[in-house]
This record gives structure tokens, sequence and C-alpha cells, in this order.
């Protein structure tokens, strides 16, 4: 016991020893009690939750955290991808995905759009008049993950454009049979407002109610610059109409406008809740921001192969959106694909092969929006006609590049 004993107190540092490094304690504490360069250097390191928890050390450790938060300003995206398997999750994987890392996230999230295939959703279900439940349940899962004041919008269609996580370079896929999604995680951005909104139609007149629009900020908004748009169950209903209403109204010179009809919503407001009932509707997001660029090109039915492809998103490259913190948009087609040109994922490798740092996301969809317009630097547009554009197509695809600024 007695050598037990010494070797114990051979390991304790002597008198002097301690007295320097408790010296060495107090000059790191002081230092980061006092120089704001080196607590913002040492915080620039951590995720967004770590810097959260960092800011409730002192007043300057927050005042430090706030400000690398408001320098954050980056898009970035958590997405996943595989073929069909037997051994699926309970889940879908993109709600696992999420989980993973949003501990690793740099950012705040303020505004998450995503979107996932409605065949795993309805396979995760096993009953097919279950998807809305399972809807509601990925839904559920990534609210449970984000902020109470960051504003979701999720989508489920029949396939899914993604780019893989990792890297700004990664090659983009069309994945048109399997389980995919993708969530796009947008920060609070300076000059840049993000606004979701949502209209239902009223089974009771055959009009849309345009004041709408104003109260959701998608009139008499001189800074409004992108509106992507989304339509449920209108093609299942074969009612389009209401649809047609809406873009009609927002078909503005200034304003790009792109989007899709989807299978459904996975995400679902108050008054869609009852079980079994089928709303007819649109929803989407704004971009509002006097620095934001964007274009919009689609492929139509002529579109055949990959070179006259290639021309239409020459045309978009022509545009000169800046390509630095942009994000491109696909929306196509269920009909196009692979079924259409033979071979899998050929515009989003043309996206690619033109903007090889812009990441792309999207879906194949029932039917899609959009036009030729452009919205340069001064805020001009360029149109393919004089005449106001027609906004819903069919056999065609919808890419759409968005900037929004340095």
């Amino acid at each position: 016991m007695a050598g037990s004993g010494s070797g114990l107190l051979d390991q304790v540092p002597d008198s002097n020893e301690l007295r320097v490094q408790s010296s060495l304690d107090i000059q790191g504490h002081l230092v980061l009690s006092n120089l704001a360069e080196v607590v913002e250097r040492v915080l620039s390191f951590l995720p967004v939750k770590s810097l959260l928890r960092a800011a409730c050390v002192c007043r300057l450790w927050r005042d430090c955290a706030r400000r690398k938060l408001k320098a954050r300003q980056r898009i970035t995206w958590m997405s996943c991808s595989q073929f069909f398997d037997q051994a699926l999750p309970v889940a879908h994987s993109l709600v696992k995905v999420v989980k993973d890392h949003l501990e690793e996230l740099y950012v705040l999230p303020e505004t998450l759009f995503y979107v996932t295939d409605y065949h795993t959703i309805n396979w995760h279900s096993g009953l097919k008049r279950a998807r809305k439940k399972t809807g509601l349940d990925v839904s559920s899962a990534l609210e449970a993950y984000l902020p109470d004041e960051c504003q979701i919008l999720g989508l489920a269609t029949p396939g899914v454009v993604v780019t893989p996580m990792g890297s700004l370079t990664s090659c983009p896929l069309e994945v048109e049979h399997g389980e995919a999604g993708f969530a796009l995680v947008f920060p609070k951005m300076n000059g840049v407002k993000i606004e979701k909104f949502q209209f239902s139609k009223d089974p009771k007149s055959r009009m849309f109610d345009e004041s709408q629009l104003h109260e959701a900020g998608l009139k008499n908004n001189p800074d409004l610059r992108v509106v992507l748009i989304f339509a449920y169950n209108t093609w299942r209903q074969g009612d389009t109409r209401f649809v047609q209403q809406v873009v009609n109204t927002l078909n503005e010179k200034s304003i790009i406008i792109a989007g899709g009809q989807v299978e459904h919503l996975a995400t679902y407001g108050p008054q869609m809740k009852s079980p079994g009932a089928s709303y007819i509707g649109v929803v989407g997001l704004t971009f509002s921001g006097p620095q934001i660029q964007a274009a919009s090109v689609v492929l139509d039915d002529d579109v055949e192969n990959k070179k006259s492809a290639d021309s239409v998103i020459q045309r978009l490259k022509a545009a000169n959106i800046p390509e630095d913190n942009s994000v491109g948009f696909m929306f196509a087609c269920v009909a196009r694909g692979v079924q259409y040109y033979g071979e899998n994922n050929v515009e989003a490798n043309l996206f690619r092969k033109h903007f090889p740092n812009v990441p792309l996301f999207g879906f194949f969809g029932n039917g899609e929006i959009g036009c030729d317009r452009v919205v340069s630097g001064k805020f001009t547009l360029r149109e393919c006609n004089c005449e106001k554009d027609d906004l819903l197509h069919g056999y065609t695809t919808v890419i759409t590049i968005i900037h929004f600024g340095k």
C-alpha cells in the first residue's frame, strides 16, 4: 500500500507547477472574457446549436455569437437518395438525415423548403389512403427539430431532383424511382425576405379572391423578384382553372414565376386536418429584395434530345446571373426523364455542365408553371414574346436560377 500511495503522490504537481497552471488559466480566462476578436475566432468554429449555447455564457459572448450568426448567410441543404429496398426504415430517410445533420448546421434556419417522394411515403404508411397521416408525421418530425419561428413548406411528388450533400460541385440526381428528398435551409439574409403563402379554393365561388394576393405581399410589392408556386390536388381533380386564375394575376414582367403541380402537400394548415378531405389550392414561397437576380427557361416538348436541351440551358447561362450564393430549381413533367431521353439524368447533367457550382433541386410533377424570363442586375426583363406568357405547361421542364446577393 505504501508503494501505491507513493505512486499517486508522484502524479500530484508541486506548488510551483500549480501556480504556473493557475496563472495560465487566469490569462486564458481574461483573453476569452475581454478580447472580442479572439472570442469570435473561437466561436466561428461552432455549429449553430453550440453557438447559441455559448451565447449564454456572458454578454461579450452573446454579442459575438449574434455577430457570427448574422454573418452566416449561406444557403445550405440536407438530402438523401436511394433505390427501393425491402428494409426501408419506419420513417422517411429525410427525417433521419435532418435529425443527424441539424446538430452540425452552421446557419440558423428561418425557412425550410423540403420535398420527398410520395411513393415511399405511401410505402411507409402501408395504405395509400393513409398518406396524409404519414405526410403529417414527416412534417411533425421535422418541425420537432427546428426552431419554432422557422416557416416550413413541404411537398410530396412522384420524383425528386436532389444535389447530394457535401459539396456545391456534387452532381445533381434525377431520382424518378426510389426514396429521395431534400431539405433546403434558408437563413436570415440581409436584403432578402422570404415568405410562405397558401390559398385554398373556395368551393362556393368560381372566382379567386385577388385580395388574398395583396395580404400575402404578392401584389404592389416593388421588391418582389421570385415566386415559387405549387398547386396541389388540381391535376387529380381535373381543375386547373383555380391555378390559372392565381398565376395569371401574378404574371408581371418584373417577377420570375416557377413551380409545378404536386402529388400532395406534406405540410398542412389547420383547416386541412379533417380526415378524408380533398382540398384544392396553391402554396409557395416569395423572394423579395433588390439584390435578388433570377432567370428561368422552359424546355418544351420540342426539346427532344440532349443537343436541343443544351441550347435552352445555354440561354439560361447567357442571362449572366451570378453563380455565387445561388440555387437552381428544376420542375419537370413525370413524362420526361429517362423515358423521354432514353438515358438517366440528362437535364440535371446539362445544368451542372453550365452551372458547376450551383446546387440543383426540384421534382417530377404533374404539370409545370413558368416561362422564359430574366430579371437582371438592373431588374429589367427579357421575354420570349411581347404578350403575357402562358405559365401552365405539360410535358415540359422549367429550370430557374436564383441569386441572393453577395
